[in-house]
């Protein structure tokens, strides 16, 4: 069977987007993914959670980041699925406090009138 055939075969992978909220482990990041639900009853929009154990190679995402996960083939007891890119950084605590501190330093302050 050529690698072609196979392809055409194989069902389309599942990719959906998250928050890495933990890059502990070596290459395994702890995503979780929030989707909105409608409550059968109530009719109420639900914020409901799912967290995702996946794999990534370069250690290229930090906690705080926006992926997007791939699923794949099970790598470990609880990995299935895998990192494919970054969608937006967080913003480093460093970052943070330097811009803070420029936003204070451009405004006056009330010693200084």
């Amino acid at each position: 069977m050529s690698p072609q055939a196979n392809e055409q075969t194989r069902p389309a992978r599942k990719v959906i987007r998250g928050v890495v909220v933990s890059d502990k482990a070596p290459k395994t990041r702890v995503i979780d993914v929030e989707r909105r639900v409608r409550h059968p009853f109530y009719e109420k929009i639900i914020r409901r959670r799912s967290r995702f154990y996946a794999h990534d190679e370069e250690n290229q995402s930090h906690a705080g980041d926006l992926v997007e996960i791939m699923s794949t083939r099970p790598l470990s007891r609880l990995k299935r699925w895998r990192v494919v890119r970054v969608i937006k950084a967080a913003q480093k605590a460093a970052e943070a406090v330097t811009r803070a501190e420029r936003a204070e330093g451009a405004q006056p302050t009330e010693a200084a009138k």
